[in-house]
């Protein structure tokens, strides 16, 4: 007898764990890989005051903003400031025609990723390393809340990336301190590059 109320007692117990069971949605499917949106992406050169190309700049969209890869040649050693400014162009040798920093009214900031005073501006990014060989790498990351960013990007005066002589010390104004422009890229949107 005690081995039938075992059978029994477990067979409830069974039947219990199937009903809370049954309440659950099973999980849709993730999309086959085949059907996720392809990243598109455009290189850009990245050119010296003396037009020569001191390396490049891959701009690839994907889910949440726009990766840049910097790949730099021929830099001088150390940290160099790297900056979005509101003009799409690289006149040299001083690279003034790409405007200031991506910086809009009414919601303007002051420069600088370490500004506790309302920083950072729309153009401020990180530092990147040029080792004593002259190169530099690094990926940086536009988030899609960087919406003003983006949308100059798309905009008909398009964006630059210009990279200083110095290090950017991320506080002190208008610049960080960086320097003078060293090098600049005219960024243009994965997007629209891939209809040429």
């Amino acid at each position: 007898m005690t081995s039938l109320r075992l059978i029994i007692l477990t067979f409830s117990g069974l039947l219990a764990g199937c009903s809370s069971l049954a309440g659950l949605e099973p999980r849709p499917p993730a999309p086959p890989v085949g059907s996720r949106p392809s990243i598109s992406q455009r290189s850009v050169p990245l050119n010296g005051s003396g037009g020569q190309v001191l390396g490049s700049v891959t701009l690839r969209q994907g889910p949440s903003g726009l990766l840049l890869t910097i790949e730099g040649q021929e830099w001088p050693q150390g940290w160099h400031g790297v900056h979005l400014h509101g003009v799409g162009t690289c006149e040299t040798p001083a690279f003034t025609s790409a405007g200031s920093h991506v910086n809009h009214a009414p919601a303007a900031r002051p420069h600088g990723l370490m500004n506790w005073d309302g920083g950072p501006d729309g153009g401020d990014l990180p530092n990147v390393y040029a080792h004593a060989d002259g190169t530099a790498r690094a990926e940086l990351l536009l988030p899609v809340t960087a919406a003003s960013s983006l949308a100059d990007l798309l905009d008909e005066d398009g964006l630059a990336l210009v990279v200083h002589v110095a290090a950017d010390d991320h506080q002190s104004q208008p610049i960080g301190g960086a320097g003078a422009r060293m090098a600049c890229a005219v960024l243009i949107a994965p997007a629209v590059a891939a209809e040429d």
